[in-house]
């Protein structure tokens, strides 16, 4: 007959195996925790330590202290980078997010090709920025696609080497990524649309309200947690831009088109100044990190006054 288990060691070993299953989690996680840890936090502690070397990748580095920053913000090729990185990202941010709006709003209604046309909005999206480059490389070379549209138009006169001007350079590269992310910005907005009850909706019709008091008043104030993820994640890519300008255009004409971005590959593997280009990476970064948590917190802030 067999002996019967006393209660408190059964309390005991059920609670060990309660314990056990919570710690399984934890302990799969430790391969990709570990993994994070080396191959980014790491990395970034390196790579700041080198920003404040003039190590150029095969001496010692010696500290130098914050000789590499003022050497940033006295030479005027690096200003004129934080310049253009600023202003395309805040004329991408702006612009990406109310075409991604009148896009979801216009694909938010019972339109029969409704979901054709959101696969091929957001098919950009999916296709990597060095190859959309590439292709809209072909529209806006001088022989390309734009200028022969315009000459077959009858607009000769227009045609322009669009890569080339050092006014329409960094323009060109803007179009670029408004094209290919706007469809990232309607996805996120069709799924806060998806979130607003038609009940609400049929209210604001009963009411007799406008298409503009309704989304003034009703779909923006609902739409404002899409909007926080949207203008965050779209300020993030602006602020990194580097696959399309090195396609299209390499930083040039004349230095038009340089970003923090590209300085930090140029400053590194072109010039071999692995400490200065480091400096360049850690402004970039910490630049990215400051303004993405600022927006972060303004907008909640606005989420809930709403």
């Amino acid at each position: 007959m067999d002996a019967v288990e006393p209660p408190g060691r059964r309390r005991a070993r059920a609670r060990l195996r309660r314990r056990g299953r919570k710690q399984v989690p934890w302990v799969l996680a430790i391969p990709g925790v570990a993994a994070l840890v080396v191959f980014h936090f790491v990395a970034i502690g390196f790579g700041s330590y080198y920003a404040f070397t003039n190590w150029n990748g095969l001496t010692h580095a010696t500290w130098v202290g914050f000789a590499n920053f003022r050497s940033i913000f006295g030479d005027r090729t690096a200003r004129a980078a934080l310049w253009h990185t600023l202003e395309l990202t805040g004329c991408f941010v702006v612009s990406v997010n109310v075409i991604g709006l009148v896009l979801a709003l216009g694909l938010n209604r019972a339109v029969k090709t409704r979901h054709l046309l959101r696969s091929l909005f957001f098919a950009p999206v999916a296709v990597s920025p060095l190859a959309v480059a590439f292709i809209w490389q072909w529209i806006f070379d001088y022989q390309g696609a734009l200028n022969r549209l315009l000459g077959s138009l009858g607009l000769a006169s227009w045609k322009h080497p669009w890569l080339g001007d050092p006014h329409w350079a960094i323009w060109t590269i803007l179009v670029v990524m408004i094209w290919q992310f706007s469809g990232l910005a309607m996805i996120l907005y069709l799924a806060g649309l998806q979130g607003i009850s038609e009940e609400v909706a049929e209210a604001t019709l009963v009411d007799g309200a406008s298409v503009w008091l309704r989304v003034r008043a009703v779909v923006l104030p609902l739409l404002a947690p899409a909007m926080t993820v949207s203008v965050t994640l779209t300020l993030i890519i602006g602020l990194r831009v580097f696959d399309q300008v090195m396609a299209l255009t390499q930083g040039g004409p004349v230095d038009a088109t340089e970003t923090l971005a590209t300085q930090v590959y140029k400053q590194t593997f072109f010039a071999g100044h692995f400490g200065y280009g480091a400096a360049f990476a850690l402004l970039l970064t910490a630049l990215i990190t400051c303004m993405a948590l600022t927006q972060l917190v303004v907008l909640r802030r606005n989420e809930a006054r709403l």
